[in-house]
């Protein structure tokens, strides 16, 4: 993880510094003769590769019944237990129980930046952050919804979800993948 931050900061710093009228073939030479433009390339993979696995994981609890304070496949799951094994299981990243608490631990983000991995909030119980799933791409999410439902994959176009939208947020230190969005 420290490789990757320490990779990302100098990135930026080489594109900061870049000025109008140098190439940047300086800076991919000096990547390039560091080793760093392969290591780069490495880690997007293993980023996309850990979202896209967070997101196959948690495709495989469809039709799981909902438990309230459920949070095992075999009891059934409610929302925010669903969220936090598959993030147990999938990256061994232990989020808090509850939906207000994974909100509160994780990265504010636009809408228009979601991307498969990251969560999406809802407002279902006249209060914030009171429902919670996992994004899955093409504005859909994978989450376990109430009492006699079952783990499903649904729009979040559909007027009740649209209705109650109450934010998305990234799992710190998991960015998601870079090929979907809404």
């Amino acid at each position: 993880m420290r490789l990757t931050l320490l990779l990302s900061t100098l990135l930026l710093a080489f594109q900061a510094q870049a000025t109008p009228g140098h190439s940047g073939d300086e800076m991919d030479k000096f990547l390039a003769d560091k080793g760093l433009l392969n290591r780069i390339e490495q880690v997007r993979q293993s980023v996309g590769h850990k979202a896209s696995e967070l997101v196959v994981n948690a495709m495989g609890f469809l039709g799981v019944p909902y438990k309230r304070g459920g949070n095992s496949a075999e009891t059934g799951f409610d929302c925010s237990g669903f969220v936090r094994a598959i993030y147990e299981q999938s990256i061994g990243l232990i989020l808090p129980r509850r939906a207000e608490q994974q909100a509160a631990v994780t990265q504010n983000i636009d809408k228009a930046e979601l991307q498969p991995g990251d969560l999406v909030f809802f407002n279902t119980m006249k209060r914030a952050f009171s429902h919670v799933g996992i994004y899955v791409g093409e504005g859909k999410f994978i989450h376990s919804p109430k009492p006699g439902a079952e783990v499903r994959v649904e729009s979040m176009g559909v007027a009740y979800w649209a209705r109650r939208f109450d934010g998305a947020r990234r799992v710190q230190g998991t960015p998601p993948a870079n090929n979907a969005g809404e």
